[in-house]
């Protein structure tokens, strides 16, 4: 294959993800959103992830964002606890994405694959009418079909692939698309999105993949290309953070974006004012987690999707300043670095400066969602154990004495479950769980009454 077949694969698959989607509806103030989906939704980040740029970027306009994945999950499934784990949640909008377990884990030869393949998405698309049926007796409820991510075929991983999967996912995805277009429903499709990146990125390293060693679950730094691509289809992107441009020469403000300026006093040698932004930026965090080993952290997403120039700018550009001068900022007296006047003119990114104020404010709320996001996990491994292991014994959220004995025998023999037992031993008491409810909801106020921009004071001087 070469180089430039690779490159127009790369720019086709691109280009069809993009016709594809439509720019859909951002969420706005009040929203109660629920990610509906397997356990690339049970375990992921990509959905705190796009709620952490609702956080900082609209701190005035809060929505609530609800997990409801469950790890291992066919459409069937997803059917079968619709009630209980999804719309018990009184949402607002309700997303859906399923697939990768619909089509099964099997080895099989080219001739037997499009076979099976075809009978399994057919058993799973009998589901997902069920599903649509569902979605459609909430005509107030928005709906977002959301395409799987991919299941990698392309990587040159020790673990061999199963050959046709990933197409098996495309033929489900361009029916979920095409009852979007009937039900005038919304669309996204991480599939097609997130393979032209693998595609792209194995011509540099045949072994890179954003599915973990198993090339089914994304890893941490594809779950924020995930947030990219859904935020991009939402037609936030371009909207900055803020952009300040002050002349020196004149005195005067130039140019305003999502912020507020006063106090100015402006000379070549120094200049000081008031800044007020309406929005904070995306803090990013540095520590690998997530699926995969060795984990990968949200900042290595930042190498795949241009999520910083079209998400993330906080512009400050000081003109009519001394060509040969060095200038020290500073914000609220604190030194957050030196530039020289041409790289003041061009414009510094003030969001990607992690020593601001407003950047550290942010790390805070980052930090407050991540446990959020953390104490939500314990409640969705409680859930996955009544989903998937109690609800097919007649079982489902039964916590007594018996459950636990059978849970813990069974435990023995599934790894899986003896995992999730710690967390389920805490939950099964209804105390627990409304505790750590009544946790994330404090959280949440907290998340929401951190997240005021406030008024900064920013000085510029010249220091040679």
């Amino acid at each position: 294959m070469t180089k430039i077949f690779i490159f127009i694969f790369c720019l086709l698959f691109l280009l069809s993800a993009t016709q594809a989607q439509q720019p859909i509806k951002p969420f706005v103030k009040g929203d109660r959103v629920v990610f509906v989906g397997n356990s690339i939704t049970d375990g992921g980040h990509y959905h705190s992830y796009i709620w952490l740029y609702y956080m900082t970027h609209f701190p005035g306009s809060r929505i609530d964002v609800f997990n409801a994945g469950i790890g291992g999950d066919v459409s069937k499934q997803i059917y079968e606890r619709l009630d209980d784990d999804v719309f018990s949640h009184h949402p607002t909008v309700v997303t859906l994405t399923f697939g990768m377990n619909d089509t099964g884990y099997k080895y099989m030869t080219a001739a037997v694959a499009d076979s099976t393949y075809k009978a399994k998405i057919v058993e799973s698309l009998r589901s997902f009418r069920l599903i649509e049926a569902r979605y459609k007796q909430y005509p107030r409820v928005r709906k977002i079909m959301i395409a799987s991510p991919p299941y990698d075929e392309t990587s040159k991983l020790k673990l061999a692939p199963f050959i046709g999967k990933n197409n098996a996912l495309l033929q489900i995805a361009d029916v979920q698309q095409q009852t979007a277009k009937a039900n005038n429903w919304d669309f996204v499709d991480f599939n097609r999105s997130l393979t032209a990146i693998n595609v792209r990125e194995q011509q540099k390293d045949s072994l890179f993949t954003m599915e973990n060693a198993d090339r089914v679950h994304p890893t941490n730094d594809a779950m924020m290309a995930m947030a990219y691509v859904f935020l991009k289809a939402q037609g936030l992107s371009g909207k900055k953070v803020a952009e300040t441009v002050i002349n020196t020469s004149t005195q005067k403000i130039e140019n305003t974006d999502n912020c507020a300026i006063s106090g100015l006093v402006a000379t070549k040698n120094h200049t000081i004012f008031n800044y007020l932004a309406n929005s904070l930026p995306y803090p990013i965090d540095t520590i690998p987690g997530g699926f995969g080993k060795p984990a990968r952290a949200q900042a290595a997403g930042l190498k795949l999707v241009p999520f910083t120039d079209e998400f993330n700018q906080e512009i400050l550009r000081i003109k009519g300043l001394q060509s040969s001068g060095q200038y020290q900022v500073k914000i609220d007296d604190k030194i957050i670095g030196t530039w020289t006047a041409d790289d003041l003119k061009k414009g510094i990114n003030l969001a990607v400066i992690n020593n601001t104020p407003q950047y550290q404010q942010a790390l805070a709320i980052m930090q407050l969602n991540e446990e959020r996001w953390e104490i939500e996990r314990h409640l969705r491994e409680y859930y996955w154990i009544h989903f998937s292991i109690l609800k097919p014994h007649g079982m489902l959220f039964n916590d007594g004495e018996a459950t636990l004995d059978s849970l813990q025998k069974y435990a023995k023999k599934d790894f899986f479950v003896s995992v999730t037992m710690p967390a389920y031993q805490k939950a099964r008491f209804k105390s627990v769980r409304d505790a750590w409810k009544k946790e994330i909801a404090l959280l949440t106020d907290e998340i929401y009454a951190t997240n005021k921009p406030v008024t900064h004071r920013v000085e510029i001087t010249l220091i040679n």
